[in-house]
Formats: structure tokens, C-alpha cells, sequence
């Protein structure tokens, strides 16, 4: 299992790289940008000004012309020396040059969603020479709940996670999911590139978590975004180019969750930054009550769709009922699709097991009272025979643990 989960807790991505030469005409196939109209509707109302996103990755390459003085000294939780601002790998890179790119030149180059965001790189792996960083299936191994928490600690108001995996039972990383959510963070992370219909991957599964699915240019869910009642938004994850470390041309064309979670990620640093005193719940409801509905007419919040394609545009709209509305996050109170584990101390932790119980069926609390105390009467009964008092007392208790 635990090598299962390892392979399932691979980046979220797949894809090519861009032929040569094509850099200055990179901006004219980040057709993501046009489906929002970020020049005409976006950009004048917000670019993330003043707003740090967290990058939790590979690392992001401070040397990416797309990114120059964007990126931040971070961290590295991967076992290496570096402050993050070094990527083997490129995905980390890709992923904040689709947050935070400037371009470069004359029109050349990837624009981020939220071009004046700076960057705050925490590397949790390397991921070797291949395309797909590869972590293992114990967070705890890679400093994933660490990296959560120097990112909060370190001025990141919106944290992007497109990574994930098998980290149900990891309860160091609940808590630090838990800890964000407590100190005003939006922590967007990606739903998983399985195709499977039994729920997102973790962390975007913990609740208060910002779940995100991908859709292709027609805005139909990506064949592979894995879908579950978590699910939040989906956002454009299909051909999306991006700036990279490893292709010949420093540039990709992919495909996964992982960049639509950008592209949302991209979008809380814009609304942070234009309305800056609004709490992360309160950006979260602006993100999903501005959402565009499926176009198949699919009733939503739906499984796929969550609550419909992210709508930067709409969602820096002057909305008095969301800004004067609750302050709390309202994901926080969300299900699991695989139900919520029973606490567990993290030094005994282990992904491998799965509960026994499925939620809402059998192992009632008074079933296990009354049995329980069956076994204490029946005891007592053999020690005393003829005892009265000790029968009355066992049908008390009996009744008393039978109401749970």
C-alpha cells in the first residue's frame, strides 16, 4: 500500500516540452488568460500587489527569466542547503510562473495570473532528473507538515500545494492544515490526476482546504482529474504552458490539477490583494460564489465541478454580501469522501491502515457500552452467585453505557 501511495502521491502533471524558439510566442497559447480576460477585466482591477503565495515544491528557480525578482528566500525541507530558490525538477518553477510570471522582453514569455505576487519557494523534493517530482507516501519523510507551517510563519497568505497524496492518517499534517487555517491562510491544493470518483487526493482533502479539479479550454473536466465531494473549483489544467527549468527552451506545455490549483491560487492573491482586510474564508466565498456554472447545466456543487470554474474577473466584483458576511472559512466543516480518521498521536501514525469502520455504519458506542458491560455483570455474577445487589448493579451500568 504504502508503495501504492507513493506512486499516487506523484506530481500532478503530465505533458511535453515546448519546441525551440517558441518563447515569444509563449503568451499567445496561455489561452487560460484569455478565458479570463486578464488584460481587459483582471489586470486593471488587481496583479496580487503586496500579496506572498506560498510554493510548496520542488523549489522554484530564482534564475527563470519569467521570475526574476519575484521569488523570495524560502526553505528547503527536501534534505539539501538551499532556500528553495533552486528547482532540479521544474514543476515548482512552472507552477509559480503560472502564479506570479512577468514575462520578459517585448511580449515574451509566461504571465502569471497574479504578476506582482511574489513568490515564497518551500521545497519539500526533488523529485531527481524526471519530470515528476516523486515523494513518498509519509509526508513526515519529506517536511510537508514543516513546509506548511514555515510558510504561514513566514508572511504567505495564500499557500499553492499541487502535490499530493496518501496522508489520511498523517495527523502531523492535519494539524498543520489545521494551523493555517487558524492564522488567516487560504491553502489551495490539487484534487489528483487518477481519473478516480472516490475522492481527492490530501492534502486537498482535509477540510478548510481549497480542493481544485481541472478543466480543458472548452471548460469540460479534464478525463483524469480525479473528483470527490471535496472538491472546491476546477480552473484550466489542460495544454497550459508554463516556464521551466529543465525543457531545452525553458519553456512546457502540460497537463494536470496541479496548474489549475495555481490558477486559483493566482486568483485568492488577487482578491487578498485588492480587498486586503477580507479574512481567507471570506476570500474563499468570493471565489465560490463567483464561480461560472458547468456549461453542460450540471447542477452544482457537484463532485467534478465542485462549485463551478474559477471566475478571477467576477470574483474582484464589489460583493458587500460576501465582505460583510461570515469571517470563518466554510470549508472547514466539509466531509471527506473516505471519512475522517479517529485521532492519533503522530509518533504512531500509519497510512498503511485503513478504519474499520465506514462512517456512519456499525461499531455504535452504545452497542460497545452494553457489551462491555455484559462482560463486567457476567464476571461478577460468576464470583457472586445469588448476588443482588451486584445484578442490579450490572443492569445500571448496562443501561446507563447503552445511551452512549
Amino acid at each position: 500500500m504504502r508503495s501504492a501511495a507513493a506512486l499516487a502521491a506523484a506530481a500532478l502533471m503530465t505533458g511535453f516540452a515546448v519546441p525551440a524558439a517558441s518563447a515569444d510566442q509563449i503568451r499567445d497559447q496561455q489561452w487560460a488568460l484569455k478565458t479570463f480576460e486578464a488584460e481587459a477585466k483582471v489586470w486593471p482591477v488587481s496583479q496580487g500587489d503586496g500579496v506572498v503565495v506560498g510554493v510548496i515544491d520542488t523549489g522554484v528557480s530564482q534564475d527563470q527569466p519569467d521570475l526574476t525578482g519575484q521569488v523570495l528566500p524560502g526553505a528547503d525541507f527536501s534534505g539539501g542547503n538551499s532556500d528553495g530558490r533552486v528547482d532540479t525538477n521544474g514543476h515548482g518553477t512552472g507552477m509559480a510562473s503560472l502564479i506570479a510570471g512577468h514575462g520578459h522582453a517585448s511580449q515574451a514569455g509566461v504571465m502569471g495570473l497574479a504578476p506582482k505576487a511574489r513568490i515564497l519557494p518551500v521545497r519539500v523534493m526533488t523529485g531527481g532528473d524526471g519530470p515528476d517530482p516523486e515523494p513518498t507516501s509519509d509526508s513526515q519523510e519529506n517536511g510537508f507538515a514543516e513546509a506548511i507551517r514555515f510558510a504561514v510563519d513566514h508572511g504567505a497568505k495564500v499557500v499553492n500545494i499541487s502535490l499530493g497524496g496518501n496522508y489520511r492518517f498523517d495527523s502531523k499534517l492535519r494539524k498543520s492544515v489545521s494551523y493555517a487555517v487558524s492564522k488567516d491562510v487560504v491553502l489551495v491544493a490539487s484534487t489528483g490526476n487518477s481519473g478516480s470518483s472516490m475522492g481527492a487526493d490530501y492534502p486537498a482533502a482535509f477540510p478548510g482546504v481549497v480542493a481544485v479539479g481541472a478543466v480543458d479550454s472548452n471548460g469540460t473536466v479534464w478525463e483524469r482529474s480525479t473528483s470527490g465531494v471535496e472538491t472546491t473549483l476546477a480552473a484550466p489544467g489542460v495544454g497550459i504552458y508554463r516556464s521551466a527549468v529543465t525543457a531545452q527552451t525553458g519553456y512546457e506545455r502540460r497537463s494536470g490539477t496541479s496548474d489549475a490549483t495555481a490558477y486559483v491560487s493566482a486568483t485568492a492573491a488577487l482578491i487578498r490583494s485588492k480587498y486586503p482586510n477580507l479574512s481567507a474564508g471570506q476570500v474563499i466565498s468570493r471565489m465560490i460564489k463567483a464561480a461560472t456554472r458547468p456549461a453542460d447545466g450540471s447542477v452544482v456543487p457537484n463532485n467534478q465541478y465542485g462549485y463551478g470554474i474559477v471566475a478571477p474577473a467576477k470574483a474582484l466584483e464589489a460583493n458587500p454580501a460576501v465582505d460583510s458576511g461570515p469571517r470563518e472559512n466554510p470549508l472547514i466543516g466539509r466531509k471527506e469522501s473516505r471519512g475522517t480518521p479517529p485521532p492519533m498521536d503522530e509518533a504512531t501514525d500509519d497510512p498503511s491502515v485503513e478504519a474499520v469502520v465506514p462512517e456512519g455504519e456499525g461499531g455504535s458506542s452504545s452497542g460497545i457500552g452494553f457489551g462491555v458491560g455484559v462482560a463486567i455483570g457476567l464476571a461478577l455474577w460468576a464470583l457472586l452467585i445469588g448476588g443482588v445487589v451486584v445484578v442490579v448493579a450490572f443492569v445500571v451500568r448496562a443501561r446507563r453505557r447503552g445511551r452512549g
